[in-house]
């Protein structure tokens, strides 16, 4: 799972795929605004065919943040 959210994280976000890691934080690492985190929810939405209430967004805040989330959905890797 991880390699795929780095993928779209790197492709959303214009970042270097090879500097995501777990702890990378959207806003404090790779300079994402708001704008950017909605585009970045609605394609990990689509990648894994999944809902993320927009009052939950907020509480993601790194990609393991992220990863953990949808391991709470039943998202498997």
């Amino acid at each position: 799972m991880f390699d795929k959210m780095r993928e779209i994280i790197s492709e959303q976000l214009g970042a270097d795929a090879n500097n995501i890691e777990m702890g990378t934080s959207f806003k404090d690492d790779l300079d994402a605004d708001s704008l950017d985190l909605f585009e970045l929810v609605m394609a990990i939405e689509d990648a894994f065919n999944v809902e993320i209430p927009a009052d939950e967004v907020g509480d993601l805040n790194t990609v393991e943040d992220v990863i953990e989330y949808l391991k709470g959905l039943g998202v498997e890797a």
